[in-house]
């Protein structure tokens, strides 16, 4: 059957059409309010409608997004979107008619990649977003792993360890959830930005930083950037040990940077830690609505999406 998905991140939010295959069909994509829950729940009605219109009939429909949404409460839980507090089915009902399945981003984008994707075959597989936000999700051979509180793997809010802050004279940065020092503060997108910032360059957004990486004082930022991301990618790997790590989000789009990661992060692993194998998302920026219409589609049809 046809599906459909959106995906919610901090700055845009995308609807996507699939067939039967998850071929995409059509996409359609809107800026991300960001003033008020009533506008951002507004924008999510208008997009299920053209999702329903574009199909000609109503269709399972699945959302991936930033964020947690608690099992119990249904209370959604998230620092870059307006809608924390809000109960995310009863706002779903008002606005499509009846409550969408929704999957915190990163762990679509590890679904989308553990099926049919970069992960396809690997037992235990991350995907990691890197753009507004940082966050991880998991799969285990092929099915997202079922989490307690809602949480995925929210390795951004996390805090940046002491010894890589040390390393680079870097203070306690605020992050978008209120708190000091959590390693999507300085590793993000707006992070890298306030990265360059401070070692000199100025406003910077991370293509154009990739575009002047020939640039002594643009590569000094980058290499400063890798070093804390792989402090990140360390912690994955203590924790979760997984054999693969499947990068998406606005930031993995830099030119070379797997093997910028690739060679950052050896230093920061204890010896005799395996490196994980990195890659790039096969379904690019279309990787996490594929995992929430993946999600949506199998709900339909009755399956269980997530591992016992």
């Amino acid at each position: 059957m046809d599906c459909g998905g959106l995906d919610i991140g901090g700055t845009k939010i995308e609807a996507r059409l699939f067939d039967a295959g998850l071929g995409t069909i059509d996409t359609r994509r809107v800026p991300t309010p960001r003033d008020s829950a009533d506008g951002f729940f507004a924008a999510l009605g208008g997009l299920v409608g053209w999702l329903r219109d574009r199909a000609g009939t109503d269709l399972p429909i699945g959302i991936a997004m930033s964020g947690v949404v608690e099992p119990d409460s249904g209370i959604a839980r998230t620092a870059n979107l307006p809608i924390s507090g809000e109960n995310m089915a009863a706002r779903l009902t008002e606005v499509a008619g009846r409550p969408l399945p929704v999957m915190n981003d990163s762990m679509a984008l590890a679904f989308s990649e553990a099926n049919g994707g970069a992960a396809d075959g690997h037992a235990a597989a991350v995907g990691l977003i890197i753009g507004t936000g940082f966050a991880a999700g998991v799969c285990l051979d092929g099915r997202p792993a079922r989490r307690p509180g809602g949480i995925a793997v929210e390795i951004g809010h996390c805090g940046m360890p002491a010894r890589a802050l040390a390393r680079h004279g870097l203070d306690l940065w605020t992050c978008g959830c209120g708190r000091s020092g959590c390693i999507e503060a300085y590793v993000a997108g707006p992070g890298l930005t306030r990265l360059a910032a401070h070692m000199g360059l100025g406003k910077i957004t991370a293509p154009e930083l990739a575009a002047r990486a020939h640039e002594a004082a643009a590569e000094a930022v980058l290499a400063v950037w890798a070093d804390l991301a792989a402090e990140a990618l360390e912690t994955l790997q203590m924790t979760i040990d997984p054999e693969i790590v499947v990068l998406g989000g606005g930031v993995s789009q830099m030119p070379g940077i797997v093997e910028r990661l690739q060679a950052a992060l050896p230093a920061r692993l204890m010896p005799g830690t395996p490196l994980p194998i990195l890659r790039l998302a096969r379904h690019g920026d279309a990787s996490g609505v594929r995992g929430a219409a993946l999600l949506a589609r199998m709900t339909a049809q009755g399956e269980m999406p997530w591992r016992p």
